[in-house]
């Protein structure tokens, strides 16, 4: 089970080759890989927005991303997951994060990855602040559509 924070831009698709090029251990184990990328919009709550701003509690905020990974793995059967979340200055287009989950079977892919992106976004301590276009700056209130599926 691999958690990265990066600051810089990532390429999700670049990331899964070379993860799974690297986990010799699951080739051959897995027959689906579930994957969720998240990307910045240009636009929230109807206003046009051209930056953001994510600020994370260093040591806290993987320490939740781990329990939640835990919390699916205990759940269902995973071989590998990846997860990968920007933190620092993001513009609209960038990749804010990977969730990439590996298992024998597709169900589990997917059920644990939508468990592990759901919980992510409203349990990890991530704080996002916007520039909209106008230049106001303000803080992101509602983060998460309000489904999760607990364990």
């Amino acid at each position: 089970m691999t958690i990265k924070l990066r600051a810089e831009i990532f390429d999700p698709w670049r990331e899964l080759a070379d993860f799974q090029t690297q986990a010799v251990d699951i080739a051959g184990k897995y027959g689906a890989t579930g994957i969720f990328v998240g990307t910045m919009r240009d636009f929230n709550q109807g206003d046009e927005v051209r930056g953001m701003y994510l600020e994370h509690y260093p040591g806290m905020t993987e320490k939740q991303l781990q329990h939640i990974v835990d919390q699916a793995q205990s759940q269902w059967s995973l071989l590998d997951v990846l997860l990968i979340h920007r933190i620092g200055q993001v513009s609209p287009n960038d990749t804010l994060v990977l969730v990439a989950v590996w298992s024998a079977h597709r169900g589990d892919a997917f059920d644990a990855s939508r468990f592990i992106m759901e919980n992510l976004k409203s349990q990890a301590p991530f704080w996002k602040r916007e520039t909209l276009e106008s230049g106001q700056i303000r803080w992101v209130e509602k983060n998460s559509d309000g489904y999760l599926q607990q364990p």
